[in-house]
Protein backbone atom coordinates (compact mmCIF):
# COMPACT_ATOMS: atom_id res chain seq x y z
CA UNK A 1 0.00 0.00 0.00
CA UNK A 2 1.44 3.39 -0.74
CA UNK A 3 -0.42 6.46 1.92
CA UNK A 4 0.15 9.86 0.80
CA UNK A 5 -0.36 12.29 3.81
CA UNK A 6 -0.83 15.44 3.79
CA UNK A 7 0.38 17.81 6.69
CA UNK A 8 -2.23 20.52 7.59
CA UNK A 9 -2.57 22.84 10.59
CA UNK A 10 -3.61 26.00 11.82
CA UNK A 11 -1.19 27.25 13.59
CA UNK A 12 1.19 28.56 11.13
CA UNK A 13 3.85 31.34 12.80
CA UNK A 14 4.44 32.78 9.75
CA UNK A 15 1.16 33.06 8.32
CA UNK A 16 -1.54 31.34 10.40
CA UNK A 17 -5.04 30.01 9.26
CA UNK A 18 -3.70 30.11 5.82
CA UNK A 19 -5.10 26.28 4.71
CA UNK A 20 -8.29 27.84 5.23
CA UNK A 21 -7.82 31.03 3.02
CA UNK A 22 -10.70 31.36 0.73
CA UNK A 23 -9.56 30.95 -2.87
CA UNK A 24 -11.48 30.31 -6.07
CA UNK A 25 -14.68 29.61 -3.63
CA UNK A 26 -13.53 27.35 -1.36
CA UNK A 27 -10.10 26.45 1.16
CA UNK A 28 -6.60 26.12 -0.13
CA UNK A 29 -6.74 22.63 2.11
CA UNK A 30 -10.20 21.77 -0.07
CA UNK A 31 -8.47 22.76 -3.31
CA UNK A 32 -5.23 20.89 -2.46
CA UNK A 33 -6.96 17.67 -1.46
CA UNK A 34 -8.94 17.80 -4.70
CA UNK A 35 -5.46 18.19 -6.58
CA UNK A 36 -3.89 14.96 -5.06
CA UNK A 37 -7.60 12.46 -5.35
CA UNK A 38 -6.48 12.12 -9.00
CA UNK A 39 -3.09 10.43 -8.20
CA UNK A 40 -3.07 6.63 -10.06
CA UNK A 41 -0.22 5.25 -8.01
CA UNK A 42 -1.40 5.98 -4.32
CA UNK A 43 -3.77 3.91 -2.89
CA UNK A 44 -4.90 6.22 0.49
CA UNK A 45 -4.85 9.93 1.08
CA UNK A 46 -4.84 10.95 4.75
CA UNK A 47 -4.64 14.52 5.85
CA UNK A 48 -2.45 15.16 8.93
CA UNK A 49 -3.36 17.21 11.46
CA UNK A 50 -2.54 18.58 15.19
CA UNK A 51 -4.95 17.73 18.40
CA UNK A 52 -4.97 21.35 18.90
CA UNK A 53 -8.86 22.55 19.39
CA UNK A 54 -8.57 25.11 16.68
CA UNK A 55 -7.61 22.45 13.95
CA UNK A 56 -11.23 20.68 14.34
CA UNK A 57 -11.78 23.18 11.40
CA UNK A 58 -9.19 20.68 9.38
CA UNK A 59 -11.21 17.44 10.36
CA UNK A 60 -13.86 19.19 9.17
CA UNK A 61 -12.85 20.25 5.76
CA UNK A 62 -11.62 16.62 5.62
CA UNK A 63 -15.04 15.18 6.42
CA UNK A 64 -16.46 17.39 3.41
CA UNK A 65 -13.85 16.48 0.79
CA UNK A 66 -14.36 12.63 1.76
CA UNK A 67 -10.56 12.07 3.37
CA UNK A 68 -9.38 10.55 6.85
CA UNK A 69 -7.94 12.98 9.04
CA UNK A 70 -5.31 11.97 11.67
CA UNK A 71 -4.98 13.98 14.49
CA UNK A 72 -1.21 13.94 16.23
CA UNK A 73 1.77 16.22 17.63
CA UNK A 74 1.71 19.89 16.93
CA UNK A 75 5.06 20.59 17.07
CA UNK A 76 6.83 17.00 15.97
CA UNK A 77 5.83 16.60 12.61
CA UNK A 78 8.55 13.66 12.15
CA UNK A 79 6.20 11.48 14.95
CA UNK A 80 3.07 13.09 13.31
CA UNK A 81 3.41 11.52 10.08
CA UNK A 82 5.17 8.31 11.65
CA UNK A 83 2.07 7.76 14.22
CA UNK A 84 0.08 8.21 11.31
CA UNK A 85 1.58 5.82 8.83
CA UNK A 86 2.25 2.91 11.33
CA UNK A 87 -1.92 2.72 11.44
CA UNK A 88 -1.93 1.09 7.92
CA UNK A 89 1.49 -0.43 7.66
CA UNK A 90 2.36 0.76 4.05
CA UNK A 91 5.30 -0.04 2.19
CA UNK A 92 5.56 3.42 1.48
CA UNK A 93 4.61 7.19 2.44
CA UNK A 94 4.29 10.24 0.12
CA UNK A 95 4.51 13.73 2.34
CA UNK A 96 2.52 16.56 1.17
CA UNK A 97 1.93 19.76 2.79
CA UNK A 98 -0.89 21.57 2.15
CA UNK A 99 0.54 24.80 1.37
CA UNK A 100 1.94 23.83 -1.96
CA UNK A 101 -1.10 24.91 -3.28
CA UNK A 102 -0.58 23.53 -7.27
CA UNK A 103 0.55 20.30 -6.34
CA UNK A 104 0.42 18.17 -9.63
CA UNK A 105 -0.46 14.72 -9.36
CA UNK A 106 1.43 13.97 -12.58
CA UNK A 107 5.05 14.90 -10.45
CA UNK A 108 3.62 13.15 -7.08
CA UNK A 109 2.53 9.74 -9.53
CA UNK A 110 6.64 10.08 -11.62
CA UNK A 111 7.91 10.21 -7.80
CA UNK A 112 6.00 7.05 -6.73
CA UNK A 113 7.07 5.33 -10.02
CA UNK A 114 10.71 6.30 -8.97
CA UNK A 115 10.80 4.30 -6.25
CA UNK A 116 9.05 2.08 -7.21
CA UNK A 117 11.85 1.81 -9.65
CA UNK A 118 14.79 1.75 -7.41
CA UNK A 119 13.22 0.58 -4.24
CA UNK A 120 14.97 3.21 -2.78
CA UNK A 121 14.42 4.46 1.27
CA UNK A 122 13.67 7.98 0.49
CA UNK A 123 12.78 9.80 -2.78
CA UNK A 124 12.83 13.58 -3.92
CA UNK A 125 13.01 15.85 -6.64
CA UNK A 126 14.44 19.01 -4.03
CA UNK A 127 17.93 17.73 -2.70
CA UNK A 128 18.45 18.40 -6.60
CA UNK A 129 16.14 21.32 -7.58
CA UNK A 130 14.87 21.52 -10.66
CA UNK A 131 10.77 22.15 -10.02
CA UNK A 132 9.50 25.22 -8.46
CA UNK A 133 9.24 24.88 -4.91
CA UNK A 134 5.53 24.25 -4.45
CA UNK A 135 6.04 20.99 -6.52
CA UNK A 136 8.68 19.21 -3.66
CA UNK A 137 7.36 15.78 -3.53
CA UNK A 138 9.08 12.80 -1.18
CA UNK A 139 8.53 9.43 -0.52
CA UNK A 140 9.73 7.17 2.30
CA UNK A 141 9.93 3.65 2.30
CA UNK A 142 8.22 3.28 5.64
CA UNK A 143 11.63 1.20 7.40
CA UNK A 144 12.79 4.41 6.33
CA UNK A 145 10.59 6.68 8.09
CA UNK A 146 10.46 4.52 11.37
CA UNK A 147 14.04 4.56 11.13
CA UNK A 148 14.24 8.15 11.17
CA UNK A 149 11.64 8.50 13.81
CA UNK A 150 13.29 6.45 15.97
CA UNK A 151 17.13 8.21 15.60
CA UNK A 152 16.46 11.76 15.30
CA UNK A 153 17.53 13.78 17.51
CA UNK A 154 17.57 17.62 16.36
CA UNK A 155 14.99 20.27 16.46
CA UNK A 156 14.71 20.38 12.89
CA UNK A 157 14.94 16.50 12.48
CA UNK A 158 11.43 16.44 14.34
CA UNK A 159 9.71 19.91 13.24
CA UNK A 160 10.66 18.70 9.77
CA UNK A 161 10.55 14.77 7.71
CA UNK A 162 13.38 14.61 5.62
CA UNK A 163 16.45 16.43 7.70
CA UNK A 164 17.22 12.75 9.20
CA UNK A 165 17.84 10.89 6.31
CA UNK A 166 20.04 14.24 4.56
CA UNK A 167 22.30 14.57 7.69
CA UNK A 168 22.72 10.37 6.88
CA UNK A 169 22.42 10.18 3.46
CA UNK A 170 25.36 8.05 3.26
CA UNK A 171 22.94 5.38 5.16
CA UNK A 172 20.33 5.74 3.54
CA UNK A 173 19.88 5.19 -0.68
CA UNK A 174 18.29 8.11 -1.75
CA UNK A 175 16.95 8.73 -5.58
CA UNK A 176 16.29 12.33 -6.49
CA UNK A 177 14.05 12.87 -9.52
CA UNK A 178 14.77 16.02 -12.02
CA UNK A 179 12.90 16.99 -14.52
CA UNK A 180 15.11 18.66 -17.68
CA UNK A 181 14.28 22.51 -17.59
CA UNK A 182 15.38 23.93 -14.55
CA UNK A 183 12.60 26.15 -12.35
CA UNK A 184 13.64 25.94 -9.46
CA UNK A 185 13.14 29.75 -9.54
CA UNK A 186 10.03 29.92 -8.99
CA UNK A 187 8.00 30.12 -6.26
CA UNK A 188 4.37 28.45 -5.66
CA UNK A 189 4.39 28.17 -2.47
CA UNK A 190 1.60 29.67 0.23
CA UNK A 191 4.10 31.20 3.54
CA UNK A 192 2.91 34.56 3.65
CA UNK A 193 -0.08 37.15 2.06
CA UNK A 194 1.96 37.73 -1.09
CA UNK A 195 2.28 33.83 -1.78
CA UNK A 196 -1.65 33.66 -1.44
CA UNK A 197 -2.01 37.00 -4.17
CA UNK A 198 0.41 35.23 -6.37
CA UNK A 199 -1.97 32.05 -6.07
CA UNK A 200 -5.24 33.83 -6.55
CA UNK A 201 -3.73 35.16 -9.63
CA UNK A 202 -3.42 32.11 -11.08
CA UNK A 203 -6.55 30.44 -10.15
CA UNK A 204 -8.46 33.43 -11.64
CA UNK A 205 -6.67 32.88 -14.70
CA UNK A 206 -6.74 28.55 -15.34
CA UNK A 207 -9.21 26.99 -12.79
CA UNK A 208 -12.55 27.77 -15.21
CA UNK A 209 -10.70 25.95 -18.18
CA UNK A 210 -9.24 23.17 -16.16
CA UNK A 211 -9.79 22.98 -12.32
CA UNK A 212 -7.10 20.68 -11.74
CA UNK A 213 -4.41 22.68 -13.94
CA UNK A 214 -1.01 20.81 -14.14
CA UNK A 215 2.61 22.39 -13.97
CA UNK A 216 2.85 23.35 -18.11
CA UNK A 217 -0.32 25.37 -18.04
CA UNK A 218 1.27 27.62 -15.11
CA UNK A 219 4.62 27.97 -16.76
CA UNK A 220 2.48 29.12 -19.98
CA UNK A 221 0.64 31.59 -18.28
CA UNK A 222 3.40 32.66 -16.49
CA UNK A 223 5.80 33.05 -19.24
CA UNK A 224 2.48 35.64 -20.23
CA UNK A 225 2.33 37.48 -17.37
CA UNK A 226 5.97 37.43 -15.45
CA UNK A 227 3.90 40.40 -13.19
CA UNK A 228 2.42 37.49 -11.31
CA UNK A 229 6.19 36.01 -10.81
CA UNK A 230 7.18 39.32 -9.85
CA UNK A 231 3.96 39.41 -6.64
CA UNK A 232 6.47 36.95 -4.51
CA UNK A 233 9.93 36.34 -6.33
CA UNK A 234 12.00 38.42 -3.64
CA UNK A 235 11.47 35.22 -0.33
CA UNK A 236 14.28 32.61 -0.51
CA UNK A 237 13.85 29.01 -1.21
CA UNK A 238 12.74 26.73 1.74
CA UNK A 239 13.08 29.67 4.17
CA UNK A 240 11.06 27.64 7.18
CA UNK A 241 12.73 24.59 7.10
CA UNK A 242 16.92 26.41 6.50
CA UNK A 243 15.55 29.11 9.76
CA UNK A 244 15.18 26.27 11.82
CA UNK A 245 18.57 24.59 11.16
CA UNK A 246 19.82 27.70 11.94
CA UNK A 247 18.94 27.58 15.22
CA UNK A 248 19.14 23.93 15.70
CA UNK A 249 18.87 21.96 19.07
CA UNK A 250 19.05 18.32 20.62
CA UNK A 251 15.54 17.88 21.85
CA UNK A 252 15.49 14.19 22.36
CA UNK A 253 17.63 11.81 23.95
Amino acid sequence: MIVAIIQARLGSTRFPQKVLAELHGQSVLELYIRRVLPCKEIDKVIVATTTEPEDEKIAEVCAKVGVECFRGSEDDLLDRYYQCARRYSPEAVVRLTSDDAFVDHEVVDHGVRVWRETQADFVNNHFTATYPEGLDTEIYSFAALERSWREAKLKSEREHVFPYIENHQDEFKVAVFTQETDRSDLRWTVDYPCDLDMVKQVYAHLYEKNPVFLQQEILDLLDAHPEIVALNSHIKRKEGVNKTKANDSIVRN
